[in-house]
């Protein structure tokens, strides 16, 4: 008898789902014209999936709303469960620094930018790619900044590798961000150096101007201990909104140990 009653609720909750749904108001152009089901339930949909990434990424191209939706409440919950620690850090102290940003924040945690020739890092072309999975640390992070800005909170993930790139040898992608960039040390250090934005080119992940720590020679020794690099084969820069992105010519592994052993 209970579950017969219980089937009969299902039903009527599987009619529910069925029947409310609300119509795109964003935009004339967009194909929601029958209805689409509630942010509710659409949220209850991808907490099943896990907050699949790139299922968000082709929901927010079928219209405005559902564009709006991924941005406020997907991309949110996706870097919650991805990063939780780092996230909670981000966002103590009443910092604000993904607020707003979730995508940019989303696709930072999965998306390796490579590299165009002509673009930041002119010898190369590496197409950018989607990583399974990546660390990013808060210690790794100090060992990119100066002596004296390394009270700023910085978090770094470990190399993407892409090996065997001709003359270039092996090079290695990585990305990071800063927590509470408007007032760290970093950006103050870089307005105080006159360092100047680059004239064309923008962050991939949130669009914003982009600062070459390299021009304003901010980029410590420490960098390349830390990524198992040559001293003079690493670039990185920071946009606006606190992102990071560079490159590095990796040592061979022999080399790399003994340049970690050193640290």
């Amino acid at each position: 008898m209970l579950w017969s009653q219980g089937w009969a609720l299902h039903g009527r909750f599987k009619k529910m789902i069925l029947t409310k749904q609300y119509r795109c108001i964003h935009s004339a152009s967009c194909q929601c014209t029958k209805g689409h089901l509630s942010e509710d339930m659409i949220f209850l949909v991808f907490h099943n999936l896990n907050w699949n990434p790139k299922l968000i990424a082709t929901l927010s191209c079928v219209c405005k709303w559902f564009d709006d939706l991924a941005k406020r409440v997907l991309w949110k919950e996706f870097c919650r469960t991805r990063a939780p620690k780092m996230l909670c850090d981000l966002q103590s102290n009443g910092s604000h620094i993904v607020d707003g940003n979730w995508r940019a924040l989303g696709k930072l945690l999965i998306y390796c930018s490579g590299c165009t020739k002509g673009g930041l890092f002119n010898s190369i072309q590496i197409p950018g790619h989607f990583v399974y999975q990546t660390r990013f640390s808060r210690t790794s992070g100090k060992s990119f900044l100066l002596p004296q800005c390394r009270t700023d909170v910085l978090y770094v993930c470990d190399p993407c590798e892409h090996l065997d790139q001709g003359e270039e040898g092996d090079v290695g992608f990585f990305r990071g961000i800063f927590k509470s960039f408007a007032t760290s040390k970093v950006r103050k250090m870089l307005i105080n150096k006159g360092a100047k934005l680059h004239p064309t080119e923008v962050c991939p992940y949130c669009k914003a101007k982009l600062w070459s720590m390299l021009q304003a020679k901010m980029i410590p020794q420490s960098a390349s201990c830390r990524l198992g690099s040559y001293d003079d084969c690493i670039e990185y820069y920071v946009c606006l909104n606190g992102h990071m992105l560079g490159i590095c010519t990796l040592l061979p592994l022999s080399d790399s140990e003994e340049a970690s052993e050193l640290e």
